[in-house]
């Protein structure tokens, strides 16, 4: 098959290329050396000293940074694979959607403890493998909210686009990449930010991690802000709070803030909003001739992309007979599956922990339970209302926009002394004072997912609610609430998962030589990883990944599938 492109005449470079250009090449300079830097030579055993001089933040600023960039690559990779598989194939969906829930209840030191040594043999005597510990760590603590979005959006999508969709007889390709993607695009883009910044909180915990009396650490912020506290130096933590500070900034202004204002043509509207996410930085690429260019690479491959995959009418709908053949099967198979395995656990359990370890852990994990659910019923009822708020307003959101992504990004490790000092001063109870540093870091999911639902609503549909006079709580229950209740379980569900992983962090808390452990399923596992108690882990893990999955199948679950039938914006 011949294709034939657009010849496009040769432009001619202009002011704004001239400075375009050399900023583009120092960009890809800069990216290369630190990558080189970030392969030096690394043995098993042998911490990497950590400098706590303010003059390698630069430098420890971009390696964290680009293991973050290199995850969220990943993270969007599998987000389109999994939730499009998800989304299509009914019984891919039954399998794959308990499965994300599991994945996202494994905590990231369980990833971590499970994976570090496998990364480092697979690249013996180079620092490689520790970095690729550290990306698949933050990859875990990215991917599932996006993955959730993403599959709630194409769950969610309108049936007026669906009969549009086939009535112009698109193939999947091209109903995926012009039609459901775009659709999702606003709450997937909050949630891939949201991705990024809750990264922070875990990089915390995975450049710097004790596996079995061994600390493994690589250069980052993370593993500078571990050392500021093991040294109990403050001035130390304020300067790393300072370089964060300043990341957060650059790429939002750099990267986030240019695809927002790219992707609000996205938006479902029938009439021009009035207000629009604006970026200096699109709108000065915009007005350059030679990189404006290079955007012809994405559209010369979609127009092969399209050639190569015919258009394809409706699939004939599966005779019921064989569909009924077919749930016969899967769950016949589910079913012998889970026999087997429950068999397996009595046989395991007994034999290598002993009831009385496994009921004391399940017990522990009925703590962490109460303590989540509280957090994330008083989190949703603090920041649904503000979050809707921000996401009417474009232009406020634009404000706020690095405020909540710093707020987001900031490591709730750096308030552990301030914790400490408050519990030992006032002789506070260790298990209720520090169940706040569960949900600082998981919170934000609900603010980011709300706004980038609220934003989502169509602005005829604010204006008709407007026109008829629909005001005060009829307008939150007949429009507000239908539009960001999708949005919102996503936010919420991911979390409960968030606040699931935090406790591992947030029941031991340590300043110094003074730790304070509070009672919890991840003071447990806390406790496990350092000791390198390899069964204990996989008991606290394994009770973790139940709990939330119970909570996700018989509590989310049913609200996901009452938002996807009946709570939506037709």
């Amino acid at each position: 098959m011949h294709i034939s492109l657009q010849r496009l005449p040769l432009p001619v470079p202009n002011r704004r290329d001239l400075i375009a250009l050399p900023l583009v090449i120092a960009l890809f300079f800069i990216i290369s050396h630190a990558g080189h830097q970030m392969a030096q030579p690394y043995r098993l055993g042998q911490p990497i000293p950590i400098s706590l001089s303010p003059t390698v933040l630069p430098a420890y600023g971009l390696y964290t940074v680009l293991r973050m960039l290199a995850a969220l690559v990943v993270s969007f990779t599998f987000t389109v694979v999994y939730a499009w598989l998800a989304a299509h194939n009914r019984y891919a969906e039954r399998v794959l959607v308990p499965a994300l829930d599991v994945l996202q209840s494994v905590p990231i030191l369980g990833y971590l403890s499970m994976t570090v040594t496998g990364f480092i043999a697979m690249f013996p005597g180079s620092l490689w493998g520790v970095q690729m510990a550290v990306i698949f760590a933050v990859f875990t603590s990215q991917a599932w909210n996006m993955t959730f979005s993403l599959y709630q959006g194409m769950k969610t999508l309108p049936r007026d686009l669906q009969e549009a969709a086939t009535l112009y007889r698109l193939n999947a390709w091209q109903r995926f990449w012009k039609l459901e993607l775009p659709f999702s695009m606003p709450g997937l883009l909050w949630n891939t930010m949201m991705s990024m910044s809750g990264g922070w909180f875990f990089v915390v915990a995975s450049e710097a991690i004790t596996v079995s009396g061994q600390t493994v650490t690589v250069p980052g912020i993370g593993a500078y802000i571990a050392q500021a506290i093991a040294s109990r130096d403050l001035g130390a933590i304020g300067w790393a709070i300072g370089a964060m500070i300043v990341i957060i900034l650059l790429y939002d202004t750099l990267l986030f803030r240019p695809i927002v204002a790219w992707a609000d043509k996205f938006k479902l509207e029938m009439t021009v909003a009035s207000e629009a996410p604006s970026s200096f930085v699109l709108n000065f690429l915009r007005r350059t001739r030679l990189v404006k260019q290079l955007a012809v690479i994405p559209r010369a491959l979609w127009e092969i992309s399209v050639r190569l995959l015919p258009k394809v009418g409706d699939r004939p709908e599966q005779p019921v007979d064989r569909r009924r053949w077919g749930d016969g099967v899967f769950y016949t198979v589910l079913v012998v599956f889970s026999l087997w395995a429950l068999v397996r656990l009595g046989e395991v359990l007994p034999r290598d922990f002993g009831w009385p370890l496994v009921g004391h852990v399940i017990w522990l994990g009925v703590l962490t339970a109460v303590k989540v659910f509280v957090l994330v019923v008083m989190s949703s009822l603090v920041w649904v209302p503000v979050s809707v708020w921000i996401g009417l307003r474009p232009a406020w959101a634009g404000k706020v926009q690095p405020l909540a992504q710093f707020l987001a990004a900031f490591p709730a490790n750096l308030l552990f002394p301030l914790f400490v000092v408050l519990i030992v001063r006032f002789h506070l109870n260790v298990d209720v004072w520090t169940a706040p540093l569960m949900i600082l870091g998981s919170m934000w999911y609900i603010v980011f997912s709300v706004v980038g639902a609220a934003s989502a609503i169509p602005t005829d549909m604010r204006e008709a609610a407007t026109n008829l006079g629909v005001r005060g709580w009829l307008r939150w229950r007949r429009l507000y609430l239908p539009a960001i209740f999708p949005g919102f379980l996503t936010g919420a569900i991911t979390a409960s998962g968030g606040a699931w992983n935090a406790s591992i962090v947030a029941e031991v808390v340590t300043w110094g030589n003074k730790t304070l452990v509070a009672d919890g399923l991840g003071a447990f596992i806390s406790q496990a990883t350092a000791a390198g108690r390899g069964a204990d882990i996989a008991l606290g893990v394994g009770i973790m990944s139940l709990y939330v999955t119970l909570v996700n199948r018989l509590f989310w679950r049913r609200l996901y599938d009452l938002a996807t039938r009946r709570i939506r914006l037709d």
